[in-house]
């Protein structure tokens, strides 16, 4: 009787405690910065605090996302899947919080476009639409998105990595294809707020779409091709970029 081979879904089985951990991270999202209107740059944070509260945020809206893989990979493991698990995790965890150090530094210089006349802002928010509307719909994005739709292959070969650090080289594998994946979508947040909430469940969606449902690759596009038209209609309505025009609103 031949086995049948692993999917996302039966690995979305065991994936748990990572979709509680994304749970916790919302909470303490929207406890903190609910009903906070949408502020430029970074929030008046240093650079510490920046980061804390953007690896938090990334573990909200990826964890979902990414919690079927990192279950998938456990299951090539044959004894205490768990702890193989969150290492993995954690070591994803720690490739977004290492391109919060770039974040921080785009954050600092719209905080000076903040102080700016208002169709700087407006411009620079175009920019930010059409960067991430264009790489949406390049070579590139297809490559990492199926690498995150499609990771079986990748994860088997990921059990051949030598033992000791084989669940931290996995996890930052795989959270390395994730950013290339995604860092065009968390650059809308420049133009929305870092901490919209309303643009974080929005984007959370798209992401998981993206990723897990059989019309991802339609998803990324159409994300794509708003996000262009997005560029263009911010000049008429500087209010759909609230991170950089003043156009802030309650983030939930």
């Amino acid at each position: 009787m031949t086995r049948r081979p692993v999917t996302l879904r039966r690995g979305a089985g065991s994936a748990g405690p990572l979709l509680a951990a994304a749970a916790a991270a919302w909470v303490w999202v929207v406890t903190h910065w609910g009903g906070v209107r949408a502020m430029p740059g970074t929030m008046g944070l240093g650079l510490p605090a920046f980061l804390a509260v953007w690896t938090l945020m990334t573990a909200a809206m990826m964890l979902p996302a990414t919690a079927s893989v990192a279950a998938l990979y456990a299951r090539t493991i044959t004894v205490r899947r768990t702890p193989h698990m969150i290492v993995f995790t954690v070591a994803y965890l720690l490739v977004w919080a290492a391109a919060g150090l770039p974040a921080y530094g785009l954050a600092a210089g719209l905080d000076r476009v903040a102080g700016l006349p208002a169709a700087t802002g407006t411009a620079v928010a175009a920019a930010l639409f059409a960067v991430s509307g264009v790489y949406q719909l390049t070579p590139l994005k297809d490559r990492c998105l199926a690498r995150c739709r499609s990771p079986i292959g990748i994860t088997l070969r990921y059990a051949s990595y030598p033992r000791p650090t084989r669940d931290l080289r996995a996890g930052a594998h795989h959270g390395g294809f994730c950013l290339g994946c995604c860092w065009s979508l968390m650059v809308l947040l420049a133009a929305f707020g870092v901490m919209n909430l309303w643009a974080m469940v929005v984007l959370t969606a798209v992401i998981t779409a993206e990723k897990l449902t059989p019309a991802g690759r339609m998803v990324a596009r159409a994300v794509g091709i708003a996000s262009i038209a997005l560029a263009g209609a911010v000049f008429w309505v500087p209010a759909l970029a609230p991170g950089l025009t003043g156009g802030g609103t309650a983030g939930m």
